[in-house]
């Protein structure tokens, strides 16, 4: 099979020749040296930029780290046949074996590829679908189903076979979950209730519904705080979920959970974070002031306050995700600037130092690590 490395190289050549063409409507992407090469069994990192929504400018990136290049918006040229764009709101991407999945959210549908070329192989339909999650021959999609707005409209987790790409099973969990962790036989889905959030008398929700992944049906019902979003598992077994808080009187909040019960709560206000060995490293903004921490998870205490400092050539707009290398442990800070416009990706080694910044789609949000064949 071509690397994903060889394919852009094609894709160079291509780009010459194809100033000759008298019907060219392929976009192919724009191609920027970041300096810095990386050589470990980790290919690259796929960018999912979500576009603001009904702008229908989801687009996809990828980080080449053994050529340390970054192309932006890869997917057209990847699929001239296709319609030039993704579609309306890029939610969530993961590599599963060799496939690669993309939900776009809006567009109610996600888009599956080949994981080393991003060749487009085929997508599913699912409703206001949000994350996702795999085990063993099935993927899990979490869906508000309703439409915008709706919320009385009761979520679900979709199940669906990774080689016919069909829905196999549907089951029904709280109010607009969000994303899943996939941990001893059983799916663990953070519930936001965003929808339900805008009006005061419903509220938001704030469990995790817990699904036995045989039975396909849920056996616990954990509850967390309001308006939960991420959640994360390491390698102890605990979970770790973030809630938004209600934009009221309760905070945003990072809690742990264990055995299936709220054992603690880092007291950090922070939406999004990631894990990386027993560091779980977040950030959160107070009164336009962003503060990187990093927790030691066997103690749950902050043991950085200031971890990262970003160049005052190249401040931070608007810090939106992270995400953490699993080998090197380089932090990479998405930044969604203005919201309209091209966002930024930084990146950082593991002691917090800065090291390089690109520009990639608009409001880069979610990504996923590629390895070598």
């Amino acid at each position: 099979m071509i690397k994903v490395k060889h394919v852009f190289f094609i894709l160079l050549l291509l780009l010459t020749a194809a100033s000759c063409r008298e019907d060219d409507t392929i976009i192919y992407p724009d191609i920027h040296d970041i300096s810095e090469v990386t050589h470990t069994n980790i290919a690259g990192m796929y960018v999912l930029n979500e576009g603001n929504m009904g702008s229908n400018k989801a687009t996809l990136d990828y980080l080449d780290l053994d050529l340390g290049k970054y192309f932006r918006n890869i997917f057209p040229s990847r699929n001239p046949n296709l319609v030039k764009e993704l579609g309306d709101v890029g939610n969530d991407v993961k590599v599963y074996g060799d496939q690669l999945w993309i939900v776009i959210n809006q567009s109610n549908k996600v888009e599956v590829a080949d994981a080393q070329t991003a060749v487009s192989r085929g997508h599913i339909d699912i409703p206001n679908c949000r994350y996702l999650s795999f085990n063993g021959k099935y993927a899990y999609v979490s869906s508000y189903v309703g439409k915008i707005g709706e919320a009385d409209v009761i979520g679900a987790v979709y199940k669906v076979d990774t080689a016919t790409l069909k829905i196999e099973g549907k089951c029904l969990v709280g109010y607009q979950p969000e994303e899943m962790v996939v941990q001893d036989g059983k799916i663990y889905v953070a519930n936001s209730g965003g929808y339900r959030g805008m009006n005061k008398a419903l509220g938001y929700d704030r469990t995790v519904s817990v699904i036995d992944i045989n039975s396909f049906k849920v056996v616990n019902t954990i509850d967390v705080a309001p308006n939960l979003f991420r959640i994360r598992n390491d390698k102890y077994g605990k979970l770790y979920v973030a809630s938004q808080g209600n934009r009221n009187d309760i905070d945003p909040n990072i809690y742990v959970i264990d055995n299936e019960k709220v054992v603690d709560a880092l007291n950090i206000p922070s939406m999004t974070f990631d894990i990386h060995g027993d560091s779980l490293v977040c950030f959160s903004k107070v009164k336009g002031e962003t503060n990187f921490k990093v927790v030691d998870i066997r103690t749950n205490k902050v043991i950085n306050n200031n971890f990262i400092t970003f160049p005052t050539d190249y401040p931070i707009e608007t810090p939106y995700a992270l995400t953490i290398h699993p080998i090197t442990g380089d932090i990479y800070v998405m930044d969604a600037t203005n919201y309209v416009s091209s966002g930024k990706l930084y990146c950082f080694d593991r002691n917090g130092k800065y090291k390089w910044h690109t520009e990639t789609g608009d409001i880069p949000g979610h990504t996923c690590f590629l390895k070598k064949n």
